[in-house]
């Protein structure tokens, strides 16, 4: 075989494959809408004017005035806190004691490996 016409069919063998490609990506893409989220070069940044801005901040910095108000007035109202247990009397130190060392006996004779 000739290297000139050797060429000449792989030049064939890719055009052949240059239009299945083409016939393939012309059928993905059919007339239906794409569904989900556009692509990002669909998207576009929406511009908001200085004036705008300013609007909105405005406005929320006196949502924010309000909503802290309100909150405050609600802190007052607020339950007391509960005052911390009285302290155990030495009595009842001695009574809890003898009544743990008991148990921890009667767990160390069955043979128990924690309490």
């Amino acid at each position: 075989m000739d290297f000139t016409q050797l060429v000449a069919d792989l030049k064939a063998e890719l055009n052949k494959i240059d239009h299945a490609i083409a016939a393939l990506l012309g059928f993905g893409a059919s007339s239906r809408p794409r569904r989900g989220r556009p692509l990002k070069s669909a998207l576009r940044r929406r511009k908001m004017s200085a004036d705008a801005r300013k609007r909105i901040g405005m406005a929320m910095k006196l949502a924010w005035a309000k909503r802290k108000g309100k909150s405050a007035s609600k802190k007052g109202a607020a339950p007391a806190k509960k005052t911390a247990r009285k302290p155990m009397s030495p009595a009842m130190k001695k009574k809890m004691s003898a009544l743990m060392k008991a148990r921890w006996a009667a767990a160390k004779k069955a043979g128990a490996k924690a309490l």
